[in-house]
């Protein structure tokens, strides 16, 4: 017997907490009775969960990392419209979503999951997952702007907590450098520049927690191989269940409509399901090289 929100999350439903407003808002039901108490325990192999009426099916766990370009939202649905990260997974297999956010105008490496016990670690403040960019701000920074941020930007929500910071190129016009974060507010990274006087120009993420953005060309996405598996999970505080790649999951079967219409294409010489990145058309290499520090 598990915890009704747990299955929910193991189950790639969406993360916890999100699973404890599901049934909140009396969205899940156990053997056709809705529950709307948080802790009610259920045994999946016996009874019939389901949210919104349709049953839930615990799925193989699986993860993968994308190349996100600039102009897409993270989000699995956009009620405005605009395209989001899905539109360049949408030949996967088996449903995930993604892990925190990377705003729209920022580019980088991004988790996408379908387990939601997964997503809540990595998230969980307690765990300091380190996010690592990769900054080009407008002006130059000082002695006193690097010790700010090394120490804590002051802003309207609060003072962050200390970052690590290493400037790769330092130009009174535009400069680069590369910041790690633990922390994830809302736009964290801007206005942390912001604040000391430097606009941001551009921003990347190159790493979460032990994942790099490697072997990627923008709006690219991979399956993350057994030793990435093992350490995401590990730093998130979990036991990783068995490792489930590219061998266990059989593309999804596109009609001839949507195959002509689609943007998006499999990596030329390589055959979906065998380790292939997937990209969008306008494929630009990754040339910057990548770094430690954090996001």
């Amino acid at each position: 017997m598990e915890r009704l929100q747990k299955i929910l999350a193991q189950a790639g439903i969406a993360s916890r907490r999100k699973c404890e407003e599901l049934i909140l808002g009396g969205r899940v039901t156990v053997d056709g009775v809705v529950c709307t108490t948080l802790g009610t325990r259920a045994d999946p192999a016996k009874q019939q969960i389901a949210v919104d009426g349709k049953p839930v099916q615990l799925e193989q766990k699986t993860s993968i990392i994308l190349y996100k370009p600039t102009s897409y939202v993270t989000t699995v649905t956009d009620p405005e419209g605009r395209r989001t990260v899905m539109d360049l997974v949408r030949d996967l297999p088996v449903r995930i979503f993604p892990v925190g956010r990377l705003d729209y105008d920022t580019s980088g490496l991004l988790i996408l999951t379908n387990d939601g016990e997964l997503a809540n670690g990595l998230a969980h403040p307690g765990h300091d997952v380190d996010k690592v960019y990769r900054v080009t701000v407008i002006g130059m920074p000082d002695k006193t702007a690097l010790q700010t941020l090394k120490t804590g930007v002051e802003l309207e929500d609060g003072t962050t907590k200390p970052a690590q910071v290493t400037v790769l190129r330092n130009h009174p016009f535009e400069s680069v450098l590369e910041i790690a974060i633990h922390e994830g507010r809302n736009r964290q990274i801007r206005r942390m520049f912001e604040a000391i006087g430097l606009p941001v120009k551009r921003l990347k993420r190159i790493q979460f927690g032990p994942i790099e953005l490697t072997g990627l060309n923008v709006g690219q996405w991979r399956w993350l191989n057994e030793a990435e598996w093992k350490a995401l999970y590990s730093s998130a505080g979990l036991s990783a269940p068995p490792y489930t790649g590219p061998a266990a999951f059989r593309p999804r079967k596109t009609d001839k409509t949507a195959t002509k219409t689609s943007r998006f294409q499999t990596t030329k010489g390589r055959q979906p399901g065998k380790g292939a990145t997937r990209s969008y058309s306008k494929r630009q290499p990754d040339s910057t090289r990548r770094g430690r520090t954090g996001q």
